[in-house]
C-alpha cells in the first residue's frame, strides 16, 4: 500500500496530475463552446438550406408506432441519422480546431527553439544544448586537424 501511495505522490508532484486536470477542465469548457458553435452558428444555415428541417430530430421511419385507445401497442422503429449527423459536424469542428491549435503551438515552439531567431527568447536548455553542440563540433575539428 505504501508503494502505491509513493507512486501516486511522485505522479502528482511531477505535475502530471495537474496537467491532466487542466486538460479536463479546458476540454469541458471547449466542448461547451463547440456545442454552442455547432447548434447556434452552423446548424441554422444548414436548416435554412434544407427548408427548416431540424437535423437533431431527422430520422428514417422503418415502422410507424401503432396507438390503440391511447396506448402504444407497437413502438416506432426508426434510424435517427440526425443525431449522428450533428455529432459528425461536432467532431469535424473539434478536429479542425484542435489541428489549428496544435499547428500554431508547434510553430511557436519551433520559433522559440530556433537559436538564430532573436525576436523570441530561446529557452535556457536549448541555448545550453546549442553551445555544447558547437563546442563538440570545434573539438572534433581540432582533433581531426591533429590527425592530418
Amino acid at each position: 500500500m505504501l508503494k502505491i501511495f509513493n507512486e501516486f505522490k511522485e505522479f502528482a508532484l511531477k505535475g502530471n496530475m495537474i496537467d491532466i486536470a487542466i486538460g479536463v477542465i479546458i476540454g469541458t469548457a471547449f466542448n461547451k463552446v463547440v456545442d454552442a458553435l455547432v447548434k447556434n452558428v452552423f446548424l441554422p444555415p444548414l436548416s435554412f438550406l434544407t427548408d427548416g428541417a431540424s437535423f437533431e430530430n431527422s430520422k428514417i421511419i422503418l415502422r410507424d408506432a401503432v396507438v390503440e385507445n391511447g396506448n402504444t401497442t407497437i413502438t416506432e422503429i426508426a434510424i435517427s441519422y440526425g443525431k449522428f449527423l450533428e455529432a459528425s459536424i461536432d467532431f469535424f469542428i473539434i478536429a479542425l480546431t484542435v489541428f489549428m491549435v496544435v499547428k500554431v503551438m508547434n510553430r511557436l515552439k519551433n520559433k522559440a527553439e530556433d537559436v538564430e531567431d532573436k525576436s523570441v527568447t530561446t529557452p535556457k536548455n536549448i541555448e545550453l544544448l546549442t553551445k555544447m553542440t558547437d563546442l563538440l563540433e570545434k573539438q572534433n575539428e581540432m582533433l581531426s586537424d591533429k590527425k592530418n
